[in-house]
């Protein structure tokens, strides 16, 4: 296949066809390697990290100062179970 690179604002970009991310076994927004390898640009998938991320660890990021309340958005409309 063959496609070419564009300039996007201040970057550059390949588009790729979603026929080939799949054959690849790579989806939107997934992280993947770049590599240089003999004048060639190689695009690796990031293996997929499950549990990256420990909800204690994410809230105790939350800033002390942060106030939260409860919003009514009015009575169900549909279907809502509350």
């Amino acid at each position: 296949m063959t496609t070419k690179i564009q300039k996007w604002g201040n970057s550059q970009g390949v588009r790729i066809p979603k026929n080939i991310l799949s054959e690849a076994g790579v989806e939107i927004g997934q992280e993947i390697e770049l590599v240089v390898e003999e004048g060639s640009i190689s695009i690796y998938p990031k293996k997929k990290i499950r549990g990256k991320y420990k909800i204690e660890e994410l809230v105790a990021k939350i800033p002390k100062k942060s106030k939260f309340k409860e919003v009514d958005w009015g009575p169900p409309k549909g279907r809502e179970v509350w």
